[in-house]
């Protein structure tokens, strides 16, 4: 059985975790076959966004501690969690988590990682790590990113769990919804994904990795080559047309976008 599962339709690759008996957990297997996923939505011209969800209660548990307690010593480096981590980041396609279980340790910087989460409001969330005895180290790196430092110290620290609510309240995903809204939600954010041109959803991801890294200068010198660039494209002159005739640009799919206003 595979420990993801993936389904490509109308340029939306869904992967799906389904490992529902380890819960998700992010152990050698589930990882190895994610990375392979996400190679796939990487490589292919045809996925423009890309949506994470899970089968059953929980979205991910965290680490899987049978493997690391039978076996310390870390993984090869495409079998770790941190390979999944960066690459979300640096992939020049968006990411929308759909959270429709509970996330807890490990499975706090997967959601973190996403571009865009939403998260059923039965969902629970934590940084559980030292109620077992380690930190939540490796998450560390893409969720203080988005976490007040006065949230993130008490909820690393007390390792208790807490709601979706809670969870988008301190910034670690983006909203929390009833449970049968969740799919309308999501839908909703992949609309809005997939009505923006995909050279300008992957410069956009850039820019907002590296603006905030560089200094007031270089940021400008940089970005202004970008917006050079970007309306130089292709892209921009197909979008400026349909701009300018009031119709969907070429990139949005049929019914899934409106002329941009």
């Amino acid at each position: 059985m595979a420990l993801v599962e993936t389904e490509l339709r109308h340029g939306v690759l869904t992967v799906t975790l389904a490992d529902e008996a380890n819960r998700n957990a992010l152990g050698r297997g589930l990882v190895g076959e994610l990375v392979d996923a996400l190679d796939r939505a990487d490589a292919d011209p045809g996925v423009r966004v890309v949506v994470l969800t899970n089968r059953g209660r929980v979205f991910c548990a965290g680490a899987d501690l049978a493997e690391r307690a039978g076996s310390p010593a870390l993984p090869p480096a495409r079998h770790r969690p941190e390979a999944l981590f960066a690459r979300f980041r640096r992939s020049p396609k968006p990411y929308v988590g759909r959270i429709a279980g509970h996330c807890v340790a490990g499975g706090m910087g997967l959601a973190a990682a996403m571009d865009i989460s939403v998260a059923a409001e039965s969902a629970r969330f934590g940084f559980t790590e030292v109620r077992i005895g380690v930190a939540a180290a490796m998450i560390s790196v893409v969720c203080l990113p988005k976490l007040r430092d006065a949230d993130a110290r008490a909820a690393f620290l007390r390792g208790n769990r807490f709601g979706a609510a809670e969870a988008a309240r301190i910034g670690l995903i983006n909203t929390a919804v009833p449970d049968d809204r969740l799919d309308i939600e999501v839908d909703a954010v992949v609309g809005d994904l997939l009505a923006g041109g995909p050279g300008a959803i992957a410069a956009s991801k850039e820019l907002l990795d590296r603006v905030p890294h560089l200094d007031v200068d270089d940021a400008f010198a940089w970005t202004s080559e970008v917006s050079g660039r970007l309306f130089a494209g292709d892209e921009a002159r197909q979008g400026i047309a349909a701009f300018l005739e009031k119709r969907p640009a070429p990139w949005v799919p049929p019914g899934r976008g409106e002329p941009a206003s």
